[in-house]
């Protein structure tokens, strides 16, 4: 097992003295420091990792190697993982699947999409071997007359369905949205996206990349350095 040694943001997990190289480890990839720090509050440290990336990802699709590779986030998460570029030392991979899990708005759409899109370029056999995958926060959350615990949309039209199913028994009830991973209760947070018991994860492979770079790719500004 290969230890970081340089000094990054990850917050790696703590495995209990007995547990042995080969026990399960995840890496969970936010967009930034107070996301980074909500899931680290809730996460199991024991075999939960957590690593911001700041802001949009470069769009390696594009970029130059040498602009990708001189890329901070892009550097420490290749460090963090441990395979090298182009995962060439797949052997030497720290954590047994890599998790995005990005604001649920616009931008963290495009910062998937983007990190996505880096997988399959430099990270391809990741993608291959199924060690990737998407969680999906809530973006609402919604407050029924009745209901005990708050119920949560994924999307807007995912809302209007449970509202218009409330409003056909004539249920009271009211929403708000969340403004990021921060904004979301830290029960929610355990329960919706970080539990592996409870969350749903999605597995990303190389045709979702193609699909991400149909759909986003003319949309998303080059970030050539």
């Amino acid at each position: 097992m290969t230890f970081i040694t340089q000094t990054t943001k990850l917050i790696d997990c703590s495995p209990p003295a007995n547990a042995s190289d080969d026990s399960y480890r995840e890496l969970i990839l936010v967009e930034g420091d107070s996301a980074s720090k909500s899931v680290a509050r809730v996460r199991d440290r024991r075999f939960q990792a957590v690593l911001p990336m700041q802001g949009k990802p470069m769009n390696a699709t594009k970029a130059s190697d040498a602009s990708v590779r001189k890329n901070q986030w892009f550097s420490e998460l290749i460090d963090a993982l441990g395979t090298g570029w182009h995962a060439e030392e797949m052997a030497e991979l720290r954590y047994d699947r890599i998790l995005f899990l990005f604001d649920p708005d616009a931008d963290g759409i495009h910062c998937g999409a983007l990190m996505l899109m880096f997988f399959d370029e430099y990270l391809r056999p990741l993608l291959d071997a199924n060690r990737v995958s998407l969680i999906k926060p809530p973006l609402f959350e919604i407050r029924a007359s009745g209901y005990h615990d708050a119920i949560h949309a994924f999307s807007e039209d995912h809302l209007r369905r449970i509202q218009k199913a409330l409003d056909n028994q004539k249920i009271i009830h009211r929403h708000q949205r969340y403004r990021g991973l921060a904004s979301i209760g830290d029960d929610t947070l355990l329960e919706s996206c970080v539990d592996p018991n409870s969350r749903t994860a999605y597995l990303l492979q190389h045709s979702d990349a193609q699909s991400a770079r149909e759909i986003f790719g003319p949309a998303i500004l080059d970030r050539k350095s």
